[in-house]
């Protein structure tokens, strides 16, 4: 008897086992990605750049992060609201599971313990990232003079994009209702953009394509939607759940070829992708 009940309690417990592994009902992103198509796991496609505000700090799994961006398998992709300690974990992700290997360069900003963690001596740092398939060179990382309720600024870096260099550029400007901080901050993010002929400038805009303060990326480049324009009638599409465009991927001497929006249940902000035509 003694050995029947035992024998019926360990088939009991390999079932349980069985259906935590492979039962619909397995929670995302406690052991395992959520099913990713089996056309995601693939090299990286050379002309494909991608822009995400990861939401920081809503505590989404990086497991999860790293599939959706795996989804496209971009060249280059521009994190913002990002740990250095959560960018890594991501990283190891789309190398271990998908076999898409990046190089990575940071634009921190701040170190914040509530954000992203660490001991209270040294506090993990918060600001963006760049993964590249491509290695990265002549890194900048500038923080505005004014960051408005909270230290924002850009990064850059070179990088090979379908073939040819690219000068890329990743920001997060200031929160909303603080128009007047982030016309201060695109002005000197502009400045430098203007250095170049064929620049990528994606990111976390915080303003709507019509907002006066995106007047002069306007004049410097255009949308990789090529339906938005920065008057009310534009036919923009929203990158938030709040049915906002407020990330772009703005291209100098560039022309997008497609792009797209893909909503997220890991962040507050859409991942924006664009593939683009880099042979002119």
């Amino acid at each position: 008897m003694v050995l029947g009940r035992g024998t019926r309690l360990l088939a009991g417990a390999a079932i349980v086992v069985c259906m935590v592994l492979v039962g619909p009902s397995a929670p995302s992103g406690a052991l395992f990605a959520r099913s990713v198509p089996v056309e995601a796991v693939r090299e990286v496609v050379p002309n494909r750049v991608m822009t995400w505000n990861i939401c920081n700090p809503c505590k989404a799994s990086n497991v999860d992060r790293a599939a959706e961006i795996a989804t496209y398998a971009p060249q280059i992709v521009g994190l913002q609201e990002a740990c250095v300690r959560d960018v890594e974990k991501i990283r190891d992700q789309l190398e271990s599971r998908y076999g898409l290997v990046y190089h990575v360069e940071y634009g921190m900003v701040l170190r914040n313990w509530g954000r992203c963690g660490g001991p209270p001596w040294s506090p993990g740092a918060y600001g963006q990232a760049v993964l590249s398939a491509a290695p990265m060179t002549d890194r900048v990382s500038v923080q505005y003079p004014d960051g408005g309720s909270e230290d924002r600024g850009y990064m850059a870096v070179t990088t090979m994009v379908g073939g040819r260099p690219a000068r890329l550029f990743n920001t997060h400007l200031a929160q909303r209702r603080q128009e007047a901080v982030r016309a201060d901050q695109i002005e000197v993010l502009a400045a430098e953009v203007t250095r170049h002929d064929r620049a990528i400038v994606l990111g976390d805009f915080n303003a709507v394509p019509a907002a006066s303060e995106l007047t002069e990326m306007w004049t410097l480049a255009t949308d990789t939607d090529p339906e938005c324009r920065p008057s009310p009638a534009g036919a923009c599409e929203p990158t938030t759940d709040w049915r906002s465009k407020f990330d772009y991927i703005f291209l100098r001497g560039i022309t997008s070829l497609e792009h797209g929006v893909r909503p997220s249940s890991y962040s507050d902000h859409h991942l924006l992708h664009a593939d683009l035509d880099l042979r002119g």
